[in-house]
């Protein structure tokens, strides 16, 4: 859903800088220093993914009823290497949200709100991931998605690694749930989330680790991570997440080692976070307990907080327009 910083966003970026540096690995995952994404037509990436068929790819779709296309972008250049247009989904709505599944089969979550947490039901479409990166048309299947106590804003949409099951994180105004869909989404009936956790954060997107043992939410100033304890995530410390724009994606790469964050706008960066003790992304070892924050300090999470920090950032950077000296002429 569209929630424009403007001057907010700009000025975060001015003031504060990215809290962000390259992950530092022997052999680190193509993307792992960030990239620049190049392609004109993505002005609202919305979502990331890291892909498991084309190690250093990640794809990504604009926000909103752009339609339904999806782009792969090379971690190298940032340059778009195939544009995926799906059929069989009908016109999406409000798409805020991209995961691959332990299938192979790319997730996209239609379940953004624009009215607030009004719509009825919900959509969720799983398609193959393509075998060749060429701009291609592939059938997805369409899932009706509705939540258990009523309908729902979000823009977090996960699959987990290990399981295949596919969770939702409402972007509510003061924190929101953690929805848990059905072991197995059904094409012909309707599938019921229900809520399973709190979320303190005002959610923009989340992201499982690829050993599924840790699961990574973002907002726009802020990020928490969680341990997942086989379903039951409890908190473990903040995420330090950069200020950006418009921050509403987030991924692992393919080695659990570097958390990406990107941002809608034009041309946006894709930023590298290094995590904090990560030793591996399958083999089950040494996992992080800290992904480059901690609960020691304050952070940004649920709406007010965020609309708190987007004040105090303009009136800081309106202050220093006025108390700028003007030049000698």
């Amino acid at each position: 859903m569209r929630a424009y910083l403007g001057a907010a966003g700009v000025a975060a970026v001015l003031l504060l800088g990215a809290a962000s540096g390259p992950a530092v690995a022997d052999s680190p995952s193509v993307g792992s220093d960030g990239f620049t994404i190049k392609d004109p037509r993505i002005t609202e990436s919305s979502g990331l993914a890291a892909s498991r068929a084309h190690p250093g790819v990640y794809w990504t779709h604009n926000d909103s009823d752009d339609g339904a296309y999806l782009f792969a972008i090379d971690g190298r250049t940032g340059k778009t290497v195939a544009t995926v247009t799906m059929t069989g989904v009908g016109s999406p709505r409000d798409v805020e949200a991209i995961s691959i599944g332990p299938d192979g089969n790319i997730y996209v979550g239609d379940i953004g709100d624009n009215l607030g947490g009004k719509w009825d039901h919900v959509w969720v479409y799983k398609l193959p991931e393509p075998k060749k990166l060429t701009d291609q048309t592939v059938r997805a299947t369409q899932y009706d998605v509705k939540y258990a106590d009523g309908p729902r804003n979000a823009e977090a949409m996960m699959v987990h690694p290990k399981t295949g099951r596919v969770y939702i994180v409402e972007k509510g105004d003061d924190g929101g749930g953690l929805y848990e869909g059905p072991a197995t989404l059904n094409a012909s009936a309707t599938n019921t989330f229900r809520r399973v956790a709190d979320i303190d954060l005002w959610a923009t997107d989340g992201a499982f680790s690829p050993d599924g043992k840790q699961l990574a939410v973002r907002g726009y100033f802020g990020g928490v991570s969680y341990t997942w304890n086989d379903g039951k995530p409890e908190r473990q410390g903040r995420l330090s997440v950069p200020m950006q724009p418009q921050g509403e994606s987030v991924t692992y790469t393919p080695d659990g080692k570097t958390l990406l964050y990107g941002s809608e706008g034009q041309g946006s960066e894709v930023e590298p976070v290094e995590v904090e003790g990560a030793g591996g992304s399958d083999d089950g070892s040494n996992s992080t307990s800290d992904q480059g924050g901690s609960d020691g300090g304050s952070a940004f999470t649920g709406k007010a907080g965020a609309v708190g920090a987007a004040v105090v950032l303009i009136l800081l950077f309106g202050i220093g327009r006025l108390l700028r000296r003007p030049k000698n002429r």
